[in-house]
């Protein structure tokens, strides 16, 4: 016999649960291949959403130009390694990176801070 009787039992929300750390995603164009790891700004991809263009050295073998990616975007956001994540697209150059840590606005302000550009 079961120890439920009838409808399982309601669960209360905790009402004293930590705040949820801010997080953020980044949607990414990668180059592979460049002269060199930057920025090169905004862009749409097929649909018109934004993302942001980035380029590294790495090659696209073995996962190396994810991890550059992920180590690039660590420096340039002033973020630990830890904190940024390919969440999306590990086998295509249309990536989605989660940064932990960062609320939308605040990335978009690193953003700008690292190409150079205002607001």
């Amino acid at each position: 016999m079961s120890k439920w009787s009838g409808a399982p039992p309601i669960i209360a929300p905790r009402i004293d649960a930590p705040p949820v750390d801010p997080l953020a995603r980044l949607p990414i164009k990668l180059q592979p291949g460049a002269s060199g790891d930057r920025i090169d700004g905004w862009d749409a991809d097929p649909e018109g959403r934004p993302v942001l263009k980035v380029r590294v050295r790495a090659r696209p073998v073995d996962g190396e130009a994810n991890a550059a990616l992920v180590k690039f975007l660590a420096k340039a956001l002033s973020v630990s390694r830890s904190s940024v994540v390919l969440e999306r697209g590990g086998q295509s150059r249309l990536k989605m990176i989660v940064i932990e840590g960062l609320d939308e606005a605040g990335l978009k302000a690193r953003i700008a801070a690292a190409t150079g550009e205002a607001g």
